[in-house]
């Protein structure tokens, strides 16, 4: 029966349920186990029926002396093998179940971690969230439950209806009245569960999404009276949900309740049939009970049968939803050249950039020379370009115009991985995660690092003044984010951080802004030993911490419009000059303010 509906669906939907049931399919010993098991829980219900003839005619009519000592114990014997086939069949499709959810989750990760960055930006992260959390938990149904109802329920409406053809073909004649409404009841359930399975994965992601803005957001939230926006946005996302929701419980109820109307005309047909002059006189009393409740046993599995669409059709929608993004394609990586170590020669040459739905140049044919061992600072207003330049480089973004020359090459002929190992950066928000300061220091490809050096790293990022103050040291716990630090001892981690990895290449957007005074000093004396003998990019607003660059370049609406020394750029008195000036001039104001 449940192959009937299957042909139902459109061929896409047939592919992506094939691909779903290959998860399911590499644990096929245990699946094979778990069908006997399940074949013999149908079987032993329908051979218990068929007992039901003898019982009735020969135990109760006849009193049958062999019977009535050995029924009880034949009775208890069916139902503990029962008992026995439904523990391996419910644990194994249990087993089953938790692995592919898992390698679902694995496959929709590992697709995270080589998906370019503008997947990222094209999409609300609650979505994302919610692949993982919420919509994998979905196929587990279509791939594992849905088979424990067919094979179980097939098992034992075959078996149901072999009992009533044995007993009575006529009587059996009810069953062809029973099938055609069940089929067309379990049509029109089955497409209506894969539109708002659909729609209920979406609203999902947009209730994760608005959680986690919550969590994330809590002190802005509290600061600026946010809570009963907050609570209005969350109770309308999840109003929606549970809608939906409804909306499925809904459908399956009404689909319960049609199917148990058309047994209801069955059971009367069953009777008015077995009661005919004709044929009540050859119908025992034990046979009719048999096929009565072999009736009565088929109805309810055919029920369940038709409502697997529920089960299934929501794995497919959910399993259509993973597999688009498994299928993305991951980085463009056409490089072929496995840079070793550059020598930190870097030009920009009329470089442009338009971004993924962007309509405008975010750079606008930038040229720009950064010799080995030299410090680069660009300035300008937000939204200049500068970000976008430096994103460039570890190739977050492709240039749509222009080239970026390494050490005279063309960037992109370097392999990613061997690019980004050439690479440090320390931004001004830091990304720390839920572990140790010395995982945080050593992560990723520094893990081998040796406790020494992690140690000399977080010396010369001035970090060691408070972590050796901590109670475990460089093994203790930072909590999720860092959350157990401040803002100025995970700046320090991070520069710790870069300094381990030891790059020729660094990058520092940003990295003293919104710090206090003390921090902030603390952090400058850091980035010097940092940046000594690297070719160096800063981004930085606070124009007193890039006097000393090598160079200084001035970006406006994606352009290069000055570029030199500090002194340099004061003699201009151009864009430059009075942006210093407004910085320096604007300090008293704010300290006589203070």
């Amino acid at each position: 029966m449940s192959s009937g509906k299957i042909s139902l669906w459109g061929a896409e939907s047939r592919r992506t349920y094939r691909r779903l049931l290959g998860y399911s399919g590499r644990y096929w010993p245990v699946i094979l186990v778990t069908i006997v098991g399940f074949a013999v829980d149908g079987g032993c219900l329908a051979f218990f029926t068929n007992e039901l003839q003898p019982i009735i005619d020969k135990l109760f009519v006849k009193k049958d002396p062999y019977l009535i000592f050995w029924m009880p114990i034949w009775i208890i014997a069916i139902f503990l093998v029962r008992g026995v086939a439904t523990f391996i069949s419910n644990y194994g499709i249990g087993y089953i179940g938790r692995n592919v959810v898992q390698s679902m989750q694995r496959d929709v990760f590992a697709a995270y971690l080589r998906l370019p960055a503008t997947f990222f930006g094209n999409e609300h992260s609650g979505h994302q969230i919610s692949r993982v959390t919420y919509t994998s938990e979905q196929v587990a149904g279509a791939s594992t439950d849905a088979l424990k109802v067919v094979v179980t329920e097939s098992v034992t409406a075959i078996s149901m209806f072999y009992v009533m053809l044995s007993k009575s073909s006529y009587l059996t004649m009810v069953l062809f009245l029973l099938i055609p409404p069940i089929m067309l009841i379990a049509t029109l359930v089955s497409r209506r569960y894969r539109l708002i399975s659909r729609r209920i994965q979406n609203m999902m992601g947009s209730v994760t999404g608005t959680v986690e803005e919550a969590i994330d957001g809590h002190r802005e939230l509290r600061i600026y009276g946010g809570q009963q926006q907050s609570s209005e946005r969350f109770k309308d996302v999840s109003s929606r949900a549970r809608y939906l929701n409804l909306k499925i419980v809904a459908t399956s109820a009404t689909s319960s309740a049609s199917v148990q109307t058309v047994a209801s005309f069955g059971l009367a047909a069953l009777i008015f049939l077995a009661s005919r002059p004709a044929v009540i006189d050859s119908i025992s009393a034990g046979m009719f009970v048999a096929v009565l409740t072999a009736m009565g046993g088929m109805l309810p599995s055919l029920k369940r049968l038709a409502n697997v669409q529920s089960t299934i059709q929501t794995g497919v929608s959910a399993a259509e939803n993973l597999f688009a993004v498994m299928d993305l394609p991951p980085e463009v990586d056409h490089g072929s050249k496995a840079l070793e170590r550059t020598k930190g020669d870097l030009r920009y040459e009329d470089v442009r950039l338009i971004y993924p739905r962007g309509d405008f140049e975010a750079l606008a044919g930038v040229s720009l020379h950064c010799p080995p061992g030299s410090v680069t600072a660009l300035v300008g207003r937000s939204g200049s370009g500068k970000s976008s330049l430096v994103s460039l480089l570890p190739r977050f973004n492709a240039p749509t115009g222009g080239v970026i020359l390494l050490d005279g090459e063309n960037y992109e002929d370097y392999t990613l991985p061997s690019l980004r190992k050439q690479i440090a950066w320390v931004g001004q928000s830091v990304v720390l995660f839920d572990g140790s300061v010395a995982e945080n220091i050593a992560y990723g490809e520094l893990a081998g690092a040796s406790e020494q050096e992690i140690v000399a790293a977080a010396e010369a990022a001035n970090a060691m003044e408070f972590i050796e103050r901590m109670p475990k040291g460089i093994h203790s716990p930072i909590g999720e984010g860092g959350n157990m630090l401040s803002g100025g001892q995970r700046q320090r981690i991070a520069i710790a951080r870069a300094i381990l990895k030891n790059a020729p290449i660094l990058v520092l957007d940003e990295a003293t802004s919104a710090l206090d005074t003390e921090s902030e000093r603390l952090i400058q004396q850091a980035l010097q030993r940092l940046m000594r003998d690297r070719t160096t990019l800063v981004i930085a607003h606070r124009l007193s911490t890039i006097e000393h660059a090598d160079q200084i370049a001035v970006m406006e609406q994606g352009r290069i419009i000055e570029r030199g020394t500090h002194a340099e750029l004061m003699g201009l008195g151009g864009h430059y000059a009075a942006l210093h000036r407004m910085q320096f001039n604007e300090r008293p104001a704010v300290v006589a303010a203070d």
